[in-house]
């Protein structure tokens, strides 16, 4: 099989992402990087693309900005590739803090599930434990399964009308769910 050529599809790449097709300029520094795996400005694109894909702003800044030190510098792949790790790190680091900071948040003004389920466990008494924390915060559920789980408890337990207070508050939400379902019928039950 002959080799791409170089400077052809290097040039429609080139195009390509100035265009703002990522995708497309993705596949063709793709296969250049097939046949020529060390070649950096093939490497480059494909972050540059893997940006773009997200950030079509911050994408064609630094590729301009590449274009402009490729003139200039002799080492200019090696700063690039220096400015996208920072910044694939910087990123990283971004993204851990803004998870963390998301939690924090998300429980500021409640708890967990699983806190509330070890404190029933710590008091013994569930009516009691359940009482004291309604009282002075609330229960954040995050899924289907803590919200079924947390209903079928209050039903177990004795607080049906809670329960179904409960239930048809997010009736919309689990619109035609088996589950859902299923705790109006154990309701019914009881």
């Amino acid at each position: 099989m002959a080799k791409i050529s170089l400077e052809s599809f290097l040039s429609r790449a080139e195009e390509l992402f100035s265009l703002g097709k990522y995708e497309n300029a993705l596949i063709t520094y793709g296969l250049l990087l097939k046949e020529y795996p060390e070649h950096s400005d093939a490497q480059i694109g494909v972050y540059l693309c893997d940006i773009g894909m997200e950030n079509g702003e911050e994408a064609q800044a630094l590729f301009d900005y590449y274009q402009i030190i490729k003139s200039e510098q002799e080492d200019a792949s090696a700063v690039m590739i220096e400015i996208l790790s920072s910044l694939d790190s910087d990123k990283n680091k971004i993204a851990k803090l803004l998870n963390i900071e998301d939690d924090k948040l998300e429980y500021k003004d409640g708890i967990a599930y699983q806190e509330f389920l070890q404190f029933i466990e710590e008091r013994g008494d569930f009516k009691r434990a359940f009482e004291d924390v309604m009282f002075s915060t609330k229960v954040i559920l995050k899924n289907k399964e803590e919200y079924v789980s947390f209903i079928t408890d209050l039903i177990e337990k004795g607080q049906e009308e809670l329960a179904l207070q409960f239930l048809d508050s997010i009736g919309n939400a689990f619109e035609n769910d088996q589950d859902i379902y299923a705790l109006y019928h154990k309701l019914k039950e009881n």
